[in-house]
């Protein structure tokens, strides 16, 4: 199955999440494609933003979905995260290896990010509750999971106490510990924040809690010497910010798969090139044989024949490869890469973007676009630009089951696509209107000019075929919301 999700990231960039969760017996075929409706006014077209342009602006990160583990299944017991960290925590110090040292720190990386996703869960099902004494358990319970499972994190360390371990465990281990605390402190004021939505009341003790938990976290990374926060030290709380940020990258690095991009169908566009070349070859051969038989080997007719079969030659050349690299474009893919884990490969994805007509595109999305008569008035004058992104992935799921660390359920795609180029020749973030009040005198009324972007996206995997719509309200000073239309 495919699942997606569209999010304002920042202020010039809006966030594709697409999951693909993958079955476990077979290969697994998924494929988007997304049509982005681009007005004509932005000046975005094949000769202003080519494909170096659109990649540029495009980030896209493949990772591993989460383990998933509730919050409280994470230390308890015999609960697998927990497990793991003791196991390689006891095997590095056992034995100090490259070996054992490189699956010390994916544990640490591991549990730390399934942490952060339990959390997060957590939090949502509170943020989601409409029941005040529903909420305040639901937040008590996080209170005492949150606990026990740094508890348990901290607990380990005494199995790296042993002489001969570098300073370089130590800090692995600090980085999941800072992390895991940070997390703690974050979720936990999100849950204040979704409790003040209740009569404090029936909330209170709940909230009393959440507040200790947040001040030990505090006083814990005190004594640990991690970054806290401060209202007086604004240089502390920026390095604060960047460490956590940098941390994030650290642990989720455990997740995410490296891919080298490279182009796709090269040998089959140099073979295509190849007979562009030899089409004009011969074309330039017969007109020199034509023009020698007639005319003799040293001629004026034969010189002439000559140099204008070689200009004609040039010519025909570049529009045989024009000619065949449009015709491959629509056959190939822009860029290619495989998909690993460590070294075991498990699949490959291909991508690709186009400028297309509106002749080029599915009724059914022509259809779920919805433009309205006035769209469609100014597209008999000035034509809506349309970008077809096309992203194709595999995933061999007997491959990915063979992974017994862990059982990873599929990948997640997440592309972001920046907007700088798209808002540089837009008008004014806002324009004034006119009114007049009720006594005769004038009003001056600001507000947003605003520009549509519009995504549909199709998502095939096996026989089932869905669609998706989400528009982009946009100013030039950025981004103003996002919604899914149905």
């Amino acid at each position: 199955m495919i699942d997606v999700k569209a999010k304002i990231h920042d202020k010039f960039s809006v966030e594709f999440k697409v999951g693909f969760v993958a079955e476990s017996e077979c290969g697994n075929d998924f494929a988007i494609n997304t049509w982005i409706f681009v007005p004509n006014g932005l000046d975005i077209n094949p000769s202003t933003y080519g494909k170096q342009d659109f990649y540029r602006d495009v980030k896209s990160n493949v990772r591993f979905i989460t383990p998933v583990f509730p919050l409280g299944g994470i230390a308890g017991g015999t609960a697998v995260p927990l497990g793991h960290i003791r196991r390689a925590f006891a095997d590095l110090a056992a034995d100090p290896s490259r070996g054992h040292m490189a699956d010390y720190e994916y544990h640490i990386k591991m549990f730390s990010a399934i942490v952060k996703s339990a959390m997060r869960e957590a939090v949502y099902a509170v943020e989601e509750c409409g029941v005040a004494s529903v909420a305040a358990e639901m937040c008590d319970r996080f209170v005492e999971d949150a606990r026990r499972t740094t508890a348990a994190y901290r607990e380990a360390e005494r199995l790296l106490d042993v002489p001969g371990l570098g300073t370089e465990v130590k800090h692995m281990y600090a980085f999941g510990d800072e992390y895991v605390s940070h997390l703690t402190e974050s979720f936990s004021f999100r849950l204040l924040h979704a409790l003040a939505r209740f009569p404090a009341e029936e909330t209170a003790e709940a909230a009393e809690r959440l507040k200790r938990l947040v001040r030990d976290e505090v006083r814990y990374k005190e004594v640990r010497g991690y970054a806290t926060v401060a209202p007086d030290d604004p240089q502390g709380n920026r390095r604060s910010v960047y460490r956590h940020n940098v941390l994030k990258k650290y642990i989720s690095s455990a997740l995410y798969i490296r891919i080298n991009k490279r182009e796709d169908g090269r040998a089959v566009r140099q073979i295509y090139y190849s007979i562009g070349a030899g089409i004009a070859m011969v074309f330039a051969t017969v007109i020199a044989f034509v023009f020698q038989r007639r005319f003799g080997n040293f001629s004026g007719p034969l010189f002439v024949a000559l140099v204008v079969s070689y200009m004609l030659k040039d010519r025909i050349k570049e529009l045989t490869r024009y000619y065949f690299a449009h015709r491959l474009s629509h056959r190939y893919f822009d860029h290619k890469a495989d998909i690993h884990i460590k070294e075991r490969p498990i699949g490959w994805l291909r991508e690709g973007m186009d400028f297309i007509s509106d002749g080029q595109v599915p009724a059914e999305v022509m259809e779920l676009r919805g433009r309205i008569p006035l769209v469609e008035a100014e597209n008999r004058i000035f034509d809506e630009k349309i970008i077809l992104y096309r992203k194709l992935v595999y995933i061999d799921g007997q491959a990915l089951a063979r992974y017994d660390e862990y059982r990873l359920s599929g990948v997640n795609d997440i592309l972001r696509l920046h907007l700088g180029r798209f808002t540089l020749k837009m008008d004014d973030p806002q324009t004034a209107l006119y009114r007049l009040r009720d006594d005769g005198s004038e009003e001056v009324v600001y507000t947003d000019r605003i520009y549509y972007l519009n995504f549909v996206m199709q998502v095939r995997y096996g026989g089932d075929v869905t669609y998706k719509r989400f528009r982009l309200v946009v100013t030039r000073g950025g981004i103003l919301s996002i919604e899914e239309m149905n």
